[in-house]
């Protein structure tokens, strides 16, 4: 799987991922005037307008009717636009990225949009608003460890990584990050908070090794939107489970990294996706695997949920919110009507293609995990509104007869999608606004099951 857009499925096949360092604007140059316009157009609904400056690639993916959508699913969560601010700009050649910082009625957004070099739009999307810089929880020691660079995958998909060692002497237990939902970066960058950072450098400070990476859909967003012929066949698989199994194949590579005590952890969307991750690698010998925040219901109707929950946090839904809603409506119908014969389709539901969606539903998480044999541990906050309690009771009934045995389960009262603390009904807030670190005794929690899972390990997935 955003947290408002990590939270619920959105593939960024309109935006490239790409990191650099930002620099604050000065002036109002053609390319901030080209974002600032874009802003306009969508705040006044004029969607064909609104690809005024797109570049060829674009213009085939993204028309008018697509635009409309995707403000939509903007508006419906983050409310009525308001007033556009700041603008910044970031450079990694060959594009330019300008950021526009826009007010809505209920949160602040980023709208990022990235120019070719003929300073023509080649893609854009919504990130929450970076407030203040991230700090490092104070339960991580960094003079403990070291980090150095690696790429994950082979071929047309390499992605860049991060792999984080306990100094001292190996082999050590190593653990992979699999994102969310969305064109994560390796760390889950959401504002200034960073929860695989957190993971990564508060278990490498307990003696274990992490490796974290760039999500496909961050790095080869210009190829995904790009190639139709791809993009219109694009899965889950592809987002997630083959750049998951070649990070494990890579730590396998490691001098010091112990080959017999690998395992996974998953977030959200990878939390769901950890029986699949299990079963398409059983010749990997994986080690053990940890679901954090999995889901294990249908992402259209989680979708849905999410909507109607941060559309009411104020009490009501407004008549423009309850017609955004019925739209979503009618979207999560069209995906459950889905067939095998509408994969010839060009269309989009909810910014994701058909073949997406046609992966998903045919996926039962409950299901394939019965057949992981090794260790499980699963994690979820109470506070979640994004993957409720709810999917963590199902994963325990799927998970039951081998509870006493392989399978562990943790439940935080006070914690949030991101395991941050919190108290009351949670909210975008929490993620948008408010710096946090994931929650110490998480770290423990992981850190402990890891070390206890080491030895002995059950390797066989049926």
């Amino acid at each position: 799987m955003r947290k408002i857009f990590r939270l619920v499925l959105i593939i960024s096949f309109l935006c490239i991922g790409l990191a650099g360092q930002i620099s604050q604007e000065t002036g109002e140059d053609a390319l901030v005037a080209k974002a600032r316009y874009l802003v306009g157009a969508l705040r006044a609904n004029n969607f064909k307008g609104s690809i005024r400056d797109f570049d060829a690639a674009m213009l085939k993916v993204a028309g008018p009717e697509k635009i409309a959508e995707a403000w939509k699913m903007v508006t419906a969560k983050a409310g009525v636009f308001k007033k556009q601010g700041a603008a910044r700009k970031e450079q990694q050649a060959p594009y330019d990225i300008v950021f526009i910082t826009c007010e809505f009625e209920k949160e602040m957004l980023d709208i990022r949009v990235t120019f070719d070099k003929e300073k023509h739009i080649a893609g854009f999307h919504f990130v929450p608003t970076q407030l203040g810089s991230y700090q490092p929880p104070a339960y991580s020691s960094p003079g403990l460890f070291e980090e150095k660079d690696v790429i994950v995958g082979s071929g047309d998909w390499l992605l860049p990584g991060t792999l984080t060692i306990p100094k001292g002497k190996g082999p050590f237990p190593a653990l992979v990050l699999v994102h969310g939902s969305g064109a994560n970066d390796r760390d889950e960058t959401l504002g200034s908070n960073k929860p695989f950072k957190d993971l990564a450098w508060g278990l490498a400070s307990r003696g274990i090794a992490v490796l974290r990476y760039e999500k496909r859909t961050r790095v080869y967003g210009a190829k995904l939107k790009g190639d139709l012929e791809f993009a219109n066949s694009f899965t889950v698989g592809d987002e997630t489970i083959e750049d998951a199994l070649a990070a494990v194949i890579l730590l396998k590579t490691e001098n010091a990294i112990d080959p017999e005590k690998i395992f996974v952890l998953g977030h959200s969307l990878g939390g769901m996706m950890i029986p699949r991750i299990a079963a398409e690698g059983k010749n990997l010998d994986m080690a053990g695997f940890i679901i954090m925040a999995g889901a294990t219901r249908k992402f259209e109707d989680m979708f849905l949920e999410q909507t109607n929950y941060i559309a009411g946090l104020d009490g009501s839904l407004s008549e423009d919110e309850k017609k955004q809603v019925a739209e979503i409506e009618k979207s999560v119908k069209k995906i459950k009507a889905l067939k095998k014969s509408d994969l010839q389709s060009q269309e989009t539901i909810l910014m994701a293609p058909v073949s997406y969606w046609l992966d998903l539903n045919e996926y039962d998480p409950v299901k394939v995990v019965k057949d992981i044999r090794q260790p499980i541990l699963v994690l979820q906050g109470a506070r979640d509104y994004q993957v409720a309690t709810e999917d963590f009771e199902n994963w325990k009934k799927a998970l039951s007869p081998s509870a006493g045995k392989n399978t562990d389960f943790k439940l935080y009262p006070m914690l949030n999608h991101l395991f941050f603390e919190g108290k009351g009904k949670s909210t975008p807030d929490e993620y948008m606004k408010i710096r946090k670190n994931i929650a110490e005794y998480v770290i423990n929690d992981i850190a402990g099951w890891l070390k206890k899972s080491s030895e002995p390990v059950s390797k066989s997935v049926k």
